[in-house]
């Protein structure tokens, strides 16, 4: 990939989508450097190879000619297996780069907007002074106040699979980042750009010669500490600068020098360790090491913080007097510890609110190393005492030191307690029935899907985990395919047993989960059975009556199709919404969303501000899964955008103008919905519960090869064969789809449900009124324009079933018939350059990724291969895998 013909192929396709020239000449840039690594490598014809596929990919889309493709495939066949794997590595490594290339882009544009826009021409779903400042004017200033102090986002991590790509490749991506970056630096001169230059080519080169894939599956540990590279990367700096930029415009001449109006609105999540159904890696044992060791880090982090902090206080007492409270708080770690009080009053003559910090850094140490008799107890008494400090310089007139990096470490604080992410235990209630059967009678029992002790054991680590690192580090604890409120009831049962009785017990907000499309229908119901449950009544109580109930999109999806599942997972929301408003319950609804379309992805702002009233009320709660953790969080620059973005539609749901809006929508269109549903339905159900059809999708995609692919500690299937969808995790069934270019879980059934209605006009009216529809038509639009026709009937090809191949196709034309008449477009995502760009840049090197691993699967079901002959196409059949996730940006 040289840079001349590179920057050639990208200005070809840049008429149509104004592909911005910076953009172009980083792709060129790191395009042309890998280049120079192909022909370094020593492997003779290896950038001639990989050159003459990637120029007949291209032409191919750019001519949309079948005889270039098919001469493109030709070439494919004819490699060896080995030059096919470097040639798949090859196109791998170039996709790493291109989404470099426009995740830097986004970062410049991102950078010259900031402070470009007056207030009035922001959109109030954008920024969150926009959004604001509209409140305000619905319902007053002192109420939008409150509301603001109110708001909480709550990012879940999980960890199934956190990323097709191994932490080293990401690592060494992250690395190459940073260095395009600096090249953005108006200062940098020849020297240090030459410099810059042989680092990136050093960085490729490395990245090239990393094995791809990993040799075994990461244990769920592992998965922890991914997750924690990411808060050293990112969490750790980017929430507290979005509560600091927010603060910033609230506060504006005052910034800086009075006490804050942001509050500390950001709670992590996370269910990595935690979340053990269908999971037999995830053990009492492993919860307790992740939690230990996220503990470790935010203590470690906590502790050079207010070092930090406290070395930089040297305000002497002559010119900021320290107040009584101060004074007090001093003798008191005197009392506690004479030794650490001497040291930092030696370092600190005269500067008593520099002795006291440097106390506390000491007294956050020993709660790290676990010094019983100097370690916090809590992370509300470590916050108190932090405010005794800033409130004695608030007094002595230092508000700037006060309300500036001291408050700074306050949110951390708060945000991150001594825990990190909040731990959240997830387990299946059938999990639960067969223990406790098992505990009545254990010879009952023939087969345990989970030890009896084992389930019992998760009860104990988590009690031991509250009493080390306090409640909030693991209280919650997530009931999978919730079927009635017995399934509830359940866990407190267990935990009694497990611990001996209700005094033992730890301390528990059982979430209900709903998944099916059953389910869903039935929650409403099931909610009230439960609230009969003393358990909850007293949690209730405890709590001002707050309660989370988590809606999974991703069955629900597998369940009846993307449409009916959207349609019902809104009027979900709004009967639990209602219920929860009927019983004075401040509710909070936990969307398990994931990252492909037919998981409940796309933009999260427009989500938001689709849901019907009361289901958000200031609180949006969703889990990050998959390549989304990087995608959202990996870039601090990107990551602030996004916060920024959930934080403004979040506080925008509640203004009663969208509730109105919104409201009168669903009333409106309230029966097109009913006829979108059954048609959507029905025409998903004829595919899927066609005989044969589990066998068929296992043929014409690489779904069984997945479970091969060792992207995370959870299997892909929780125990049945391929004749069965039932059990199939929801990840691999779209990971499947979208490697097969066909992206069905995302449109499948639209065309034929707008069909059904077929009233052109009706619909467009609803586009331009209804943002769930509006939402729904756009995402799906984006899952069409991914979908590569020429490529998924070669994948088609595969089975043996014509019709289905047939009835597939069929309604792919269809829905995209009618997602363009509704749009009012000539051609997918015309309206949206930004996807329509990163789309258009990729699909050629998609299509020859494509192409190798078609070569793979064809050898693989050819049955001719003993297993050692099958190892080769595997290989690279896995290599594809995730070069192909790479070029869609998304695993599933």
């Amino acid at each position: 990939m040289t840079e001349r013909t590179l920057a050639a192929d990208h200005s070809r396709r840049a008429a149509e989508h104004e592909i911005p020239e910076a953009m172009r000449h980083d792709v060129g840039l790191l395009g042309g450097l890998l280049g120079t690594v192909l022909s370094e490598y020593g492997s003779a014809g290896l950038l001639e190879d990989v050159e003459s596929l990637r120029s007949l990919t291209i032409a191919a889309a750019e001519q949309d000619s079948e005889e270039t493709l098919a001469k493109a495939e030709e070439f494919v066949e004819g490699l060896s297996a080995e030059r096919a794997k470097e040639v798949a590595r090859a196109f791998t490594c170039y996709f790493l780069l291109a989404n470099l290339s426009e995740e830097q882009h986004r970062v410049r544009t991102l950078r010259a907007r900031d402070g470009e826009l007056p207030l009035e021409e922001q959109k109030p779903s954008d920024s969150v002074a926009a959004a604001f400042t509209h409140l305000a004017d619905e319902v007053g200033q002192e109420e939008a106040e409150r509301r603001l102090k109110e708001l909480r986002f709550h990012p879940v991590l999980t960890a199934h699979p956190t990323e097709a790509r191994r932490n080293a490749i990401t690592a060494s991506v992250r690395r190459i980042g940073n260095l395009l970056d600096e090249r953005d630096d108006p200062r940098m001169g020849a020297a240090a750009q030459a410099r810059n230059t042989r680092d990136l080519i050093e960085e490729i080169d490395n990245m090239w010669r990393t094995a791809q894939l990993r040799v075994s599956s990461p244990s769920p540990l592992d998965e922890v500490r991914t997750a924690l590279g990411v808060f050293e990367s990112s969490f750790s700096t980017v929430f507290t600068e979005a509560y600091r930029r927010m603060d910033d415009w609230l506060q504006g001449a005052d910034a800086g020098r009075a006490a804050p109006k942001a509050p500390a609105f950001i709670r992590l999540g996370s269910w990595i360790a935690g979340d053990r159904d269908g999971n037999p890696n995830v053990t009492a044992s492993i919860t307790r090491q992740a939690v230990g060791q996220a503990a470790d880090r935010i203590l470690g982090n906590l502790e050079a913080r207010t070092r930090t902090v406290g070395l930089s206080l040297t305000l002497d007492d002559r010119y900021t007097p320290p107040q009584d409270a101060l004074q007090k708080l001093w003798n008191h770690q005197k009392q506690l510890s004479e030794e650490l009080t001497e040291v930092a009053a030696q370092h600190s003559p005269g500067e008593p609110h520099r002795q006291v910090l440097l106390a506390i850094a000491g007294r956050v140490q020993a709660t790290r190393e676990r010094n019983a008799d100097l370690a916090y107890r809590v992370p509300e008494e470590l916050v108190a005492e932090l405010k005794t400090v800033q409130d004695s310089l608030v007094a002595a007139g230092a508000e700037r030191a006060a309300y500036g990096e001291l408050q700074e470490l306050i949110w951390q604080v708060e945000t991150f307690g001594f825990h990190l992410a909040e731990l959240e235990v997830r387990q299946h209630s059938a999990v639960h029935i067969q223990t406790l059967k098992w505990l009545d009678a254990p010879d009952s029992v023939e087969k345990m899907a989970v030890p009896g002790e084992e389930v019992l054991e998760t009860f104990r680590a988590i009690a031991s985990l509250q009493q080390r690192y306090g409640i909030n580090a693991a209280r919650r604890y997530i009931v999978s395919f919730t079927q009635s409120a017995q399934n509830l009831a359940d866990v407190y049962i267990l935990a009694e047993k497990a611990l001996g009785g209700p005094e033992q017990a730890p301390v528990l907000d059982v979430i209900p989960l709903f998944e099916t499309y059953d389910d869903l229908q039935n929650a409403p119901r099931i909610l009230e059975e439960a609230l009969q449950n003393p358990h909850l009544q007293k949690r209730l109580e405890e709590t001002d009556r707050r309660m989370e109930v988590m809606l999974g999109y991703s069955d629900s999806s597998k369940d009846v199709g993307p449409v009916a599942a959207t349609l019902a997972l809104y009027q979900a929301q709004e009967r639990i919404a209602a219920w929860a408003v009927e019983n004075n319950i401040h509710l909070t609804q936990f969307h398990g969303r994931g990252g492909a379309l037919g998981r409940g992805g796309g933009p999260a702002n427009r989500a938001i501000l689709a849901q019907p009233p009361h289901s958000v009320d200031l609180r949006f709660k969703v889990t990050e899964q998959g390549e989304v953790i990087d995608a959202r969080y990996g870039n601090p620059e990107i990551a602030l955008r996004h916060i920024e973005q959930v934080a403004a539609a979040t506080l925008m749901a509640s203004a009663p103008s969208t509730e109105k809006r919104n409201a009168a929508a669903a009333e409106k269109y309230a029966d097109l919905a009913t006829r979108l549903d059954d048609a959507s339905r029905a025409r998903f159900h004829n595919l899927v519960k066609a005989d044969g059809f589990a066998p068929w999708f296992a043929q014409v995609t690489p779904q069984d090869e997945i479970g091969h692919l060792a992207i995370g500690s959870r299997p892909a299937k929780r125990g049945l064969s391929v004749e069965s969808l039932e059990d199939l995790r929801a990840i691999p069934w779209n990971f499947a789809w979208g490697q097969a270019r066909i992206n069905l879980t995302g449109w499948y059934g639209l065309g034929t449900a707008l069909e059904s209605v077929g009233d052109l006009d009706l619909l467009k009216q609803a586009y331009a009124e209804w943002p769930l529809f509006a939402a729904m038509i756009d995402n799906i639009e984006m899952s069409l324009a991914k979908t590569d026709e020429r490529i998924a009937q070669r994948y088609l090809a595969l089975g043996d079933r014509a019709e289905l191949a047939e009835a597939v196709l069929e309604e792919l034309h269809l829905t995209e018939k009618w997602v363009l008449a509704i749009t009012g477009q000539d051609r997918l995502l015309a309206d949206h350059r930004v996807l329509g760009r990163a789309v258009q840049l990729r699909n050629p090197y998609v299509d020859a990724l494509s192409l190798i691993q078609l070569r793979a699967l064809r050898r693989l079901r050819s049955g001719d291969l003993t297993d050692e002959q099958s190892q080769d196409p595997r290989n690279l059949l896995l290599i594809t895998l995730k070069g192909v996730a790479a070029g869609l940006q998304n695993t599933g």
